[in-house]
Parts: structure tokens; C-alpha cells; sequence
């Protein structure tokens, strides 16, 4: 008998500690194991502000998929853009733009998320994210170019649009971003003895009430405390109203001038769960606590792109928040389901309590809720770093971000200007290709012309 084709999709938290357990736990002899990802390395996203602000290299946190002499999984270098449960075929646009009709017999969606936008007058033409690599590496060329064109002009409303910047999203990636780049342009300004350091402006808003809630109301009022010290307006209850290239038009009617506005108001799950045509929660598709997709046999999704029932909660119908610690538990156990359904063995729901917060915001500054317990400053420090150091897969990952780190203390920001992508006007449309997936139709056409499976 052919061996079992096991297909996972996404090399983020969830979809490499799946296939990692799998080639562990499989014989070679016993199944095919291919992964789909547009890059042959595995993201760590909680330290992407650090990469925009200069403390980390970008090499730093992409791990290496290749790096293990043992790996045996097949890379398919692209993006799933279609599945087809009853066929079970997955469509896939490579980095070429070819399209492949990949079978499987299993197959683990870990696709992830993409940015929630809204339909704002011009958000995705004027606004830049921060969930990918390229995103944080042209985010930080962008906030030094501004200093630089800010020195060089003589017109002062030129001058102050170019030192205000926007962040929107109240969450972690918004609070620690705006709290990074900030420390970075005010380390800057020192080195620019012509721009008024009184100039330099961050705004930090959301719609929410609170930020970052979920760290309790103690510890949210204390980051609150810390970016206000350091001269960053917070603005709560509040979101944009309209985006254009040299100004912001906030919901509460001021008009913010600036050059720069980061998006980081929340995520969906991959448009590509809706190719599937099964039940979703809040976009992102339901699973049971096996993370199997009911009415549609051989199908896992994990991670940010489905709903997995959160059973060590007494909440009825919670369900996992999109984390790090959750995604890769359930990579593993996702893992082990997909093996026991191989072996005919029984499967196993996914059980995990949350083991707390981090939040680091650059510096000595940080707050953080490990097991419950509340702390700030440089304990805080410690538990975030500590947290997210043992949490990078590879030793050669862990050195270069400790080395980042320990350099950044010792010798202080540098302000360096790549220029990458210096004359692309690189936003949210053209890092997002949330428009890049197939429809149902389109899905039926594409299966239905080529059901043999792989081919151009």
C-alpha cells in the first residue's frame, strides 16, 4: 500500500511543532510529510517590534527549517490558496506563480492570520502592519527616513508631519511597537542636533476601553504609566476615521499630521479557511478538541486560523486565544492525532491552561503575568526575555538573539538605513494578498479540470 501523504500548511508556531513532532514520531517508511510556506523558515512574531527598532537583526528571529541534518519533509515554497475536503487537494500558488494540485491524505491547516482591516478611506493604501519580516525590516528604514528628511527641510509643517507617527491597536504588538520605535527615535534625535526633540510625537490608540486587557486592570494601568512618562499620547475609545498620505483623521475629530501610520488593530484568520466551506467562529473555522474539522474527513486546523475549544475553561464555547504557547501545544497534539489516526488509534483533545503574559517595552521597562503573578520593571524584564529566548527552537536562533541583546545594551541603538524598498510605496496592500485566494468556482473549475492531482 502507497504511504500516507500528510500536507501541512503554514511554518508558523503551530505548523513547524507539528511537523517536527511527526518526524519524530513516524518512521521514515511510515508516511510522506510536505509543508507549504512561502519561506523556508519559521517566524518568531512576538519579537518583531525589536527587529523594527534595531535591537534584533532580521536574521535573528527567521529559525532555519533546513538546518537540521534529520529533516525529511518535503518544502513546497508558496501559499495554499484553495482546498478541495472532498477531493482532498490543495491548491498551491508557488513563489513563482505557478499553480499545483497537491494531494493529500491528510492534511493540518496552520496557515495562520493576516491583518484585520476595516473599510477605512484609505487604510490599506496608506497604512503599514507589523506581521511579517519584510513589514518590521521596511517599518524601521521608514521611521529613520523621516528623521533624515526631517533634517534635511526647511518647511516646519513639513518638518512636524515627519516626527508625528501613528500606531493603532491597543494589543501587544501595537503596545510594544509603539513603545520600541519610540525609544529608537528618541535615542535618534540626539544624533540630529537640528531637529527639536519636543517635535517628535507617537500616538498610541484603540477602540477598546482598556489596553491590553488581558493583563488585568493593575498591570494595563502600569504600561499605560510607562508610555506616558516616556511622551506617548494614548488615546483610548478612539480609532482612524480616514487615512491619507501626509495626515490621520481620528474618530474623535482631531486631524493628526504624519508620514507614518502602523496598523496592528488585530487579525482574522487565513482567507483560506473559507475555501474549505465548513462552519466558522468569528471567521476562523471550528474544530473539536481533537482540532479535527467535523463532516470533513482527514482535515486538522490549528492556530490563529481555527476555534479550538478551550477545555480547561469552565466557559462554555471559549475557545484558545490566537497565542504562541498555544499554537505550538497544539502543533504537537495535532501531531499526535494525525499519527493515531494513521495507526487506527484513539485521538486526543487538546488541553492546556495559559501560562500568563509578557509584555516587554524596550529598555528596563516591562511588564509581565507569569502563572498569575503580577510583575513590572526589570523582573518583568527577565521573565519576558527568558520567556521568549527558551521559546526560539534552535541554539544558533538563541545565540544570535542573545548577542543582539547583549550588544544593544553595551554599545546603545545604531541608525542604520538599509534601504530596502526605499522608493516602493510598501503599506498594508502591498505586504497583505488577502485577495490572492481562490473561490468556491473558482476552487470547482480548478479541481474539476486537473482531479489527478499534481500539475501546472
Amino acid at each position: 500500500m502507497a504511504r500516507p501523504r500528510i500536507l501541512v500548511v503554514g511554518a508558523g508556531f503551530a505548523g513547524v511543532a507539528c511537523v517536527k513532532r511527526l518526524e519524530r514520531k513516524l518512521a521514515p517508511d511510515e508516511a510522506d510529510l510536505s509543508l507549504v510556506t512561502p519561506f523556508s523558515y519559521q517566524l518568531y512574531l512576538p519579537l518583531l517590534p525589536q527587529v523594527a527598532s534595531g535591537i534584533l537583526t532580521p536574521q535573528s528571529i527567521a529559525v532555519s527549517l533546513r538546518r537540521s541534518r534529520k529533516y525529511r519533509t518535503r518544502i513546497i515554497p508558496g501559499g495554499a490558496i484553495g482546498v478541495d475536503a472532498k477531493a482532498k487537494v490543495c491548491v498551491i500558488r508557488t513563489i513563482t506563480g505557478d499553480l499545483v494540485n497537491e494531494p493529500y491524505d491528510h492534511i493540518v491547516l496552520a496557515p495562520g492570520s493576516i491583518t484585520r482591516t476595516f473599510d477605512i478611506p484609505g487604510l490599506v493604501d496608506n497604512a503599514r502592519g507589523m506581521k511579517t519580516l519584510a513589514e518590521a525590516a521596511y517599518i524601521r528604514d521608514h521611521v529613520i527616513s523621516q528623521l533624515d528628511i526631517a533634517d534635511a527641510s526647511q518647511d516646519q509643517a513639513e518638518r512636524a508631519s515627519r516626527l508625528q507617527f501613528v500606531v493603532v491597536g491597543g494589543g501587544y504588538a501595537g503596545t510594544e511597537t509603539a513603545a520600541c520605535l519610540q525609544r529608537l527615535t528618541t535615542a535618534a534625535v540626539k544624533r540630529y542636533p537640528r531637529l527639536d526633540p519636543a517635535l517628535i510625537k507617537w500616538h498610541l490608540i484603540d477602540i477598546a476601553p482598556k489596553l491590553m486587557p488581558e493583563l488585568g486592570e493593575k498591570l494595563g494601568l502600569s504600561a499605560q504609566e510607562i508610555l506616558r512618562r516616556r511622551g506617548i499620547d494614548i488615546s483610548l475609545g478612539v480609532s482612524v476615521a480616514k487615512a491619507g498620505p501626509q495626515e490621520v483623521t481620528f474618530t474623535d475629530g482631531r486631524v493628526v499630521p504624519t508620514r507614518t501610520l502602523i496598523w496592528t488593530a488585530g487579525v482574522v484568520a487565513s482567507p483560506l479557511m473559507a475555501t474549505l466551506g465548513a462552519q466558522t467562529v468569528r471567521g476562523r473555522l471550528a474544530v473539536t478538541a481533537e482540532m479535527t474539522v467535523p463532516g470533513l474527513d482527514g482535515v486538522f486546523a490549528l492556530g490563529d486560523a481555527a476555534a479550538v475549544p478551550d477545555v480547561a475553561k469552565d466557559e462554555e464555547g471559549a475557545i484558545c486565544p490566537p497565542t504562541a504557547q498555544h499554537a505550538m501545544r497544539q502543533g504537537r497534539r495535532v501531531a499526535d492525532n494525525v499519527i493515531a489516526t494513521i495507526r487506527r488509534q484513539p485521538l486526543r483533545p487538546y488541553v492546556h491552561k495559559d501560562l500568563g503574559l509578557v509584555v516587554d517595552l524596550g529598555g528596563r521597562d516591562a511588564v509581565s503575568k507569569p502563572l498569575g503573578v503580577e510583575l513590572r520593571g526589570l523582573p518583568a524584564q527577565a521573565v519576558a526575555r527568558g520567556y521568549h529566548w527558551s521559546a526560539l527552537r534552535t541554539n544558533v536562533a538563541k545565540t544570535r538573539v542573545l548577542t543582539n541583546w547583549v550588544l544593544n545594551a553595551l554599545a546603545g541603538d545604531d541608525f542604520v538605513r538599509t534601504g530596502f524598498q526605499a522608493r516602493v510605496p510598501a503599506t498594508l496592500r502591498d505586504f497583505e494578498y488577502s485577495d490572492a485566494y481562490l473561490s468556491p468556482d473558482e476552487l470547482r473549475e480548478r479541481i474539476g479540470g486537473d482531479p489527478a492531482g499534481p500539475g501546472q
